[in-house]
């Protein structure tokens, strides 16, 4: 096999699709990274890079379509970071997850013998999502704009007029904040001095509601600067019920702030799942997806398969959605969550929906599951819905040690869901079957729910 060098121009069919979305192409044996490729498509393609393993190279001709490449409706689709399989037919992307997912727990958890049932669809393919995180820069000339980072970078942002994977009542809130961001002439915040207010805009909707919030966050309080723009949003546009300004003033670029100020309306909105409904605030976590959130919770419930009697752990339990709809099927249900506010949301949420059996406490998984066990409390069931980056070995070996005889595991990352049924399986777990779900369509990102019994 004789390596293509950088600025090389080699055709090549694209035969797979790895994670995060890129085609994968051969040149005579030698593997190429193709953003943009999907497997089916031959293309003509200019080598950035040429490793001694591997290269990763630019389209400059799709020279033979593949069948399942479609025209992208978004014009940002290729700049943007967000959506990178819109040019990719829906059908071909659920494959492609499906694929990944079984792909991943054979090679990274090397689990075998369970059953992979067929990956869920969703049924809305745009307009889904319930939360936008957009980031405020400044242009040459100094005027803020609001929008998404270019595809692989942090240093650009593109101006986004409007997002196809947020509702109409979404976008104009962000056209309407855009204009009086412009109009009011406030500072943008930079990265490198510190210097500046403006660092994000998030917003959130109850799909079940319509009511939208929009969170403005700040690297400094600046209560009357950004008063009158309540007032604006809830006449301009009819479903804004709250407005608040969070400051973070940390270096770190999230958007999460150390203080929040209600600027109008209330301090949350609320979303209906299940026939309860939930109080979400601005820093909570709450699925993003509202109706393909409802299926996983149904998933979860089925995997737990509660008689009535059951004492339940949710770990990672966010402002509770999954507690909740557990508590009407079991005695007793614990809620870990690191998240204050998120913890406070679940303690209203109970009370809002009349539930009384739940407890809610405030901490790491890795901390607190461990001072359950101390303390003599035991589960019959867990369920756990972690963040990306999975279970912290230290919960993970407590998890173990509490031995349950279920465990329902809710994942984001294929990966990570792999890597950690490996150790369970290692800690005497059968995993019985496992379910993808499409939380996101147009991305490469996957959700699935594994249900795992402790062996005899």
């Amino acid at each position: 096999m004789t390596r293509p060098r950088r600025g090389e121009r080699v055709s090549l069919t694209i035969d797979d699709l790895a994670f995060g979305g890129e085609g994968v192409g051969r040149a005579d044996g030698y593997v190429v990274f193709v953003p943009g490729g999907i497997p089916g498509d031959r293309v003509r393609v200019r080598l950035e890079q040429a490793r001694s393993r591997f290269g990763r190279g630019v389209i400059e001709a799709v020279e033979a379509p593949s069948p399942d490449r479609v025209e992208a409706p978004c014009p940002y689709f290729g700049r943007c970071g967000g959506c990178r399989l819109q040019h990719v037919a829906y059908p071909a992307q659920l494959a492609f997850k499906a694929k990944q997912v079984a792909d991943v727990l054979e090679r990274l958890g090397e689990i075998t013998g369970f059953e992979l049932r067929p990956i869920i669809g969703a049924p809305e393919t745009y307009g889904y999502r319930n939360k936008m995180e957009f980031t405020v820069a400044r242009t040459s000339h100094h005027l803020p704009v609001i929008g998404l980072h270019e595809a692989d970078r942090y240093d650009s942002v593109l101006d986004i007029d409007r997002c196809l994977l947020q509702s109409n009542g979404m976008n104009a809130v962000l056209a309407e904040t855009r204009r009086f961001l412009v109009e009011q002439g406030l500072s943008v915040y930079d990265q490198e001095s510190g210097e500046g207010l403006l660092r994000f805009l998030m917003l959130r909707e109850g799909r079940r509601t319509a009511e939208i919030m929009a969170n403005v966050v700040t690297a400094a309080p600046a209560v009357s600067e950004l008063a009158p723009l309540s007032e604006r949003l809830r006449s301009q546009v009819p479903g804004t019920s709250s407005v608040v300004m969070n400051v973070n003033p940390k270096k770190a670029s999230v958007a999460l702030g150390v203080e929040e100020h209600l600027l109008g309306g209330k301090d949350h909105v609320r979303e209906q799942i299940g026939g309860l409904t939930f109080q979400i605030s601005a820093n909570s976590f709450f699925q993003t997806n509202t109706v393909q959130a409802e299926r996983l919770f149904e998933l979860a419930l089925e995997a737990a398969e509660l008689g009535g009697a059951e004492t339940v752990f949710d770990l990672y339990a966010g402002t509770g959605a999954i507690s909740l709809l557990l508590a009407r099927r079991c005695r007793w249900v614990y809620g870990i969550e690191l998240a204050q506010a998120a913890v406070d949301d679940a303690g209203r949420n109970a009370a809002v929906n009349g539930i009384d059996n739940c407890t809610f406490l405030a901490g790491e998984v890795r901390v607190v599951l461990p001072s359950l066990i101390q303390q003599g409390i035991q589960a019959d069931v867990v369920v756990a819905d972690p963040p990306r980056a999975g279970f912290h070995p230290k919960a993970l070996h407590a998890l173990v040690r509490l031995a349950p005889s279920r465990i329902v595991y809710v994942s984001c990352n294929p990966a990570t869901l792999a890597r950690d049924l490996g150790e369970l399986v290692r800690g005497g777990y059968r995993v019985r079957w496992v379910q993808p779900v499409d939380m996101f369509p147009h991305t490469p990102h996957i959700e699935a729910v594994a249900r795992l019994d402790k062996s005899s």
